[in-house]
């Protein structure tokens, strides 16, 4: 076998182990992907024994929106037959009588995009979900030629080609620049300001009521709309549309959020020809040698680590590793790993290889004081006992304790483990088939949303705005009145009355009317969480 060829680089935060491409100091670049047929060619992928004998079969996936079967995505042999998303099914079937359905599960969807965006992460730290069909990296950092744009679009291509996945894709100074040049097609322009202003309305991504409005206005693409002045069109049709317009430029750059964080010491290997487990393995003894070099010069040990396997056929395998005392012996951090690999459920066929490995310390703490040994060399440390599968002790690991407290917030109560000698709490659980009396997720504090109508003078919303969207309100419960106490140094919360609502969608909320029937204030409403 020859010898396994690779490159090593050993990284902290605020390093890179490529030659970044001279820019004018300020400017980024950012790449955005859009996957056009993404729940087809999931579907494709999860269960292939569908299409077995029907590669060429339009297909389709519905939702119900207000007790019609409606289309909710499409495949391009659909989409040639002239169907649509938010075509009711039975003008489809009219249609298209051989078209098969399938309901359309967003969740899967979502957790398709993630898997995507893990095999992106060999690209740039900076991958930012844009749900339901598109992704955003920051390459700023990962661009060192002057024809790199391209080179990194066509290795992304060709990985995404392999496994069957259609790709628009476009760079732009911003977030969404880059996003609305890879979803709308205009005119050809010379550059990308001009490739901009060339685009429909539609790439501002504004509620279909203000979209409207620019269209009836006479506005026609994002060029007319700039051509207004800026505090005109916050005037005429609201803050959002100004806001859309501010964000395709850099004076209203707005930054991405990443889903995930730069290790503080991370060690990886690009190699040239995909090696195979075993190989794999090796290579994972060295980085963790050089990661404990690293965290030894800081007088630290790691007590998590993360190893990512990214596959050449653009799939990418994790392997986390936890321990009680901080890892220091890199033959003992290997072993961990091995016992983790073997537990692979997805093993490596033929053909197939890691053609990139890397290994972060996700916690680092400072050694723990030891003592020498009076014969010398060699130091009396406890040893470290790993806990495969189980969570990190110490004060990283709590237990919920239940309070009397009638704010929500004030309800719960995290505690270390390690000396909570008291019983456990006591829950109320709801009967089978009930509804959680509370959401699973609060918002800290809560988020404000616009109430535009109202189904009764002491009842809650009809309809509301929150976070630019509109939701139409279809199931109701409550009142449930919470009366504010007053806590240590703080005035007294206002009592609250809560209700729970479900959208016509099925999404959930938990909100509360605060103020109102006799106080001097008028009411304000709040949604506080969201149920599963």
């Amino acid at each position: 076998m020859p010898p396994v060829r690779w490159r090593s680089s050993l990284l902290c935060v605020g390093s890179r182990n490529v030659t970044a491409l001279r820019r004018p100091s300020g400017t980024s670049r950012y790449l955005a992907l859009v996957f056009p047929w993404l729940p087809s060619e999931r579907l494709r992928a999860d269960r292939p024994h569908v299409f077995v004998g029907r590669d060429d079969a339009p297909i389709a996936f519905t939702e119900t929106v207000r007790g019609i079967a409606r289309l909710a995505a499409v495949d391009p042999a659909a989409a040639r037959h002239g169907l649509r998303p938010g075509l009711s099914l039975a003008e489809a079937k009219a249609q298209v009588p051989e078209l098969t359905v399938f309901p359309h599960d967003a969740h899967a969807d979502l957790d398709w995009l993630e898997r995507l965006a893990d095999g992106c992460e060999r690209y740039t730290d900076a991958v930012t979900l844009d749900p339901p069909d598109a992704l955003t990296l920051d390459v700023t950092q990962c661009l060192y030629a002057s024809d790199s744009e391209r080179r990194l679009a066509t290795d992304v291509e060709e990985r995404l080609a392999r496994r069957g996945i259609t790709l628009r894709h476009a760079f732009g100074d911003t977030p969404h620049a880059a996003r609305a040049l890879a979803r709308f097609s205009g005119a050809p322009a010379p550059d990308e300001a001009r490739a901009l202003r060339r685009l429909p309305v539609a790439a501002l991504e504004l509620d279909a009521e203000d979209e409207a409005a620019l269209t009836q206005a006479g506005l026609k693409t994002i060029g007319d709309v700039m051509a207004q002045p800026a505090s005109g069109v916050a005037a005429r049709f609201g803050k959002e549309a100004a806001t859309a317009l501010r964000q395709l430029t850099q004076e209203g750059k707005a930054p991405a959020a990443p889903r995930a964080r730069v290790e503080p010491i991370r060690a990886e290997r690009r190699l040239a020809v995909p090696v195979k487990q075993a190989d794999g393995l090796l290579i994972l003894g060295e980085l963790a040698g050089e990661a404990i070099e690293a965290l030894e010069g800081r007088r630290s040990g790691g007590r998590l680590w993360k190893a990512d396997l990214f596959r050449s056929d653009g799939q990418v395998q994790r392997l986390r590793v936890g321990a009680e005392h901080q890892i220091r012996d890199s033959a003992m951090l290997v072993r961990l790993l091995r016992e983790r690999m073997d537990g692979l459920s997805d093993p490596i066929g033929s053909g197939v290889g890691y053609d990139l490995i890397r290994l972060d310390v996700v916690l680092a703490e400072p050694l723990d004081a030891s003592q020498l040994r009076l014969e010398g060399g060699g130091d009396q440390r406890m040893p470290v006992e790993p806990l495969p599968g189980q969570p990190l002790a110490g004060d990283n690991n709590v237990r919920t304790r239940r309070r009397r407290q009638r704010s929500p917030e004030q309800v719960e109560l995290s505690l270390p483990v390690a000396g909570d000698t008291q019983a456990p709490a006591n829950w109320t659980e709801s009967q089978v088939g009930e509804a959680p009396l509370r959401p699973i997720h609060l918002f800290d504090p809560p988020q404000p949303i616009e109430s535009l109508a109202t189904g009764s003078a002491d009842g809650p919303p009809a309809r509301f705005r929150w976070q630019r969207k509109l939701h139409d309100v279809a199931r109701v419960e409550g009142p449930e009145r919470i009366v504010g106490t007053a806590r240590h140094r703080q005035p007294a919360v206002a009592t609250r009355e809560y209700f729970r609502l479900e959208d016509r969608r099925g999404r959930r909320f938990w909100i509360f009317r605060q103020g109102g029937q006799g106080d001097e204030v008028p009411p304000r409403w709040y949604v506080h969480g969201l149920f599963a």
